[in-house]
């Protein structure tokens, strides 16, 4: 694989985060192709469906973020071979994309609306699903598939962060430690993995 450019947010998370580590875990270079909030009017235009991260290779560009993940999740021994394993895997990335987008949903609201929402989807939705995940993770081990790291840990691993970023209006930062204490000190002990740590310490050092 060659020419392989990622259109995604200038922020270390998203959609976009999983593909980037699992490229770097492949040793596939890639450009990683930026952009500010302002820049996504103008970017958008230029992707398939209006969305990102697209990932252009060779000249093409292809769309799905989790479609893009699998792709090059097999490439990085990040995606099982066994198709129970594989079902285990995407059964936590499809649930990881149905949370992520019911808090979509709520973006573009504004103030009480905005409060209503959020304040809902947290005793709703959140805890719901974070629930099942811790669940899902305990029946497994350390890791939601495979008996080690997969796309699925590292699609939940940025979830679980964004939801303790304080970037979230109306979630508070300690949501994910009240709901499902183990996935917080599960997301400390990924965040630490050497697939992940490395892709930041190359990321710092550029």
């Amino acid at each position: 694989m060659s020419q392989i450019k990622v259109s995604y947010f200038d922020v270390d998370g998203g959609r976009g985060e999983p593909i980037r580590i699992v490229l770097h875990a492949a040793g596939i270079p890639f450009e990683d192709f930026r952009f500010g909030y302002g820049e996504f009017a103008d970017v958008r235009k230029t992707t398939p469906l209006g969305q990102v991260p697209t990932v252009n290779i060779e000249g093409v560009q292809y769309t799905q973020s989790s479609a893009l993940l699998r792709y090059f999740g097999k490439a990085a021994d990040l995606y099982p071979q066994d198709p129970f394993q594989a079902l285990l895997c995407d059964e936590i990335i499809d649930g990881s994309e149905d949370l992520t987008n019911k808090l979509v949903a709520s973006f573009g609201l504004q103030g009480d609306a905005l409060k209503s929402a959020r304040e809902a989807f947290v005793t709703g939705p959140l805890t719901l699903y974070l629930g099942w995940m811790a669940q899902k993770l305990a029946a497994q081990g350390n890791y939601f598939a495979n008996g080690k790291l997969t796309i699925a840990d590292l699609k939940v691993f940025m979830l679980l962060r964004w939801l303790g970023s304080g970037q979230l209006d109306h979630i508070p930062t300690d949501s994910v430690t009240r709901i499902a204490p183990s996935l917080q000190a599960y997301a400390e002990r990924i965040g630490a993995d050497p697939v992940v740590s490395s892709y930041y310490q190359a990321r710092a050092a550029k």
